[in-house]
């Protein structure tokens, strides 16, 4: 950790963990930062309610940072604790089951030369069932293997297991993904924090979208401020076999729906739906095709890759018809 930055800005790293079934996975995740080419000014653990795994983390990590959650159980209290803890210009975020490649913050950093840049997010890889193992990359945290996917998995919908989807070009856009994304951190006193009303909590749904909401009332306050995708700030993220199926597929993209309507909710409907607007109208298709051309050309997976697209679309759909109709009925209640 003594490497000499490329960029003087200083990065603090936040990491959100709340459970000890994923031991190795937090270990990898903490090695890989470790390893950056650009330094991180610290490395910050929030653990989620969980004082035992608190005091193991302290004791093993002892190098790292390690504080509770002081807000509400869940992801947006952890990261919101992580902002209030870190003292870099600059505070990233990565997922406790995913690793870093060594140039990782270096992209970041490269990204806020620019001063009207308030953000930047990187492209996220899944690490399908068979890939290298947690416990391997602690010591080397560029995985040798990215196991399988699944062959009927459009890569349109990567997002549902918390990784960057086709579709998504390098340059300006209107939200980063939060498990690998990063902020100046002077903009959080403009925006405000995480909404612990949106994302992951311990609600039986995967709820998602706390990035998303944060990014656009950011812009929302302020409007000059930019956000950029950049493609060579990498990690690996991990796929556990049960995201992996079907089953999973459809009841994330139904609860992604909720989730949106949640975000439409604070910040409107024009600008929290934009990109969705464009993702279901041009991408979606394309990859519909795509899937039916392969097809003919005798993968008999690409229909199947078809038929998922056309089945994520409208659960999808129908989670944020739900969410919408009952958000419309509380502010009637509440009025």
């Amino acid at each position: 950790m003594n490497v000499t930055p490329l960029h003087p800005v200083t990065i603090s790293v936040v990491i959100c963990a709340y459970t000890d079934r994923r031991w190795d996975d937090i270990h990898a995740a903490v090695a890989s930062v470790r390893a950056q080419t650009h330094a991180p000014h610290e490395i910050v653990l929030v653990v989620d309610h969980n004082p035992a795994l608190q005091a193991r983390l302290a004791d093993s990590l002892p190098d790292v940072v390690v504080v509770a959650n002081r807000e509400d159980r869940g992801l947006s209290g952890g990261k919101n604790t992580g902002v209030a803890v870190a003292r870099g210009e600059v505070v990233a975020f990565l997922d406790d089951d995913a690793v870093a490649a060594p140039g990782w913050l270096a992209a970041f950093a490269a990204g806020y030369d620019d001063p009207a840049v308030a953000g930047v997010g990187g492209l996220t890889l899944p690490l399908w069932p068979g890939s290298t193992t947690s416990a391997e990359l602690v010591s080397a945290p560029v995985p040798a293997s990215t196991g399988r996917r699944p062959r009927w998995f459009p890569e349109e919908f990567d997002w549902t297991v918390g990784c960057t989807y086709r579709g998504l070009k390098p340059g300006p856009v209107r939200n980063v993904m939060g498990g690998n994304a990063s902020f100046r951190r002077e903009v959080f006193a403009v925006a405000g924090g995480f909404s612990s009303g949106i994302g992951r909590t311990f609600h039986k749904r995967p709820l998602g979208c706390e990035e998303t909401e944060f990014c656009i009332r950011l812009r929302q306050r302020r409007p000059a401020a930019e956000l950029l995708y950049d493609d060579q700030a990498i990690i690996w993220h991990r796929v556990p076999v049960e995201r992996a199926r079907f089953a999973y597929f459809r009841e994330r993209c139904y609860a992604e729906g909720l989730s949106k309507a949640l975000v439409t909710r604070s910040v409107g409907a024009q600008d929290g739906l934009a990109s969705e607007r464009a993702h279901a109208l041009k991408t979606l298709p394309l990859g519909a095709l795509r899937g039916l051309g392969a097809t003919l050309r005798g993968d008999l997976a690409g229909a199947g890759r078809a038929a998922a697209i056309t089945v994520g679309l409208a659960w999808t759909a129908w989670g944020y018809g739900i969410g919408s109709t009952a958000g419309a009925r509380t502010a009637r209640a509440a009025r």
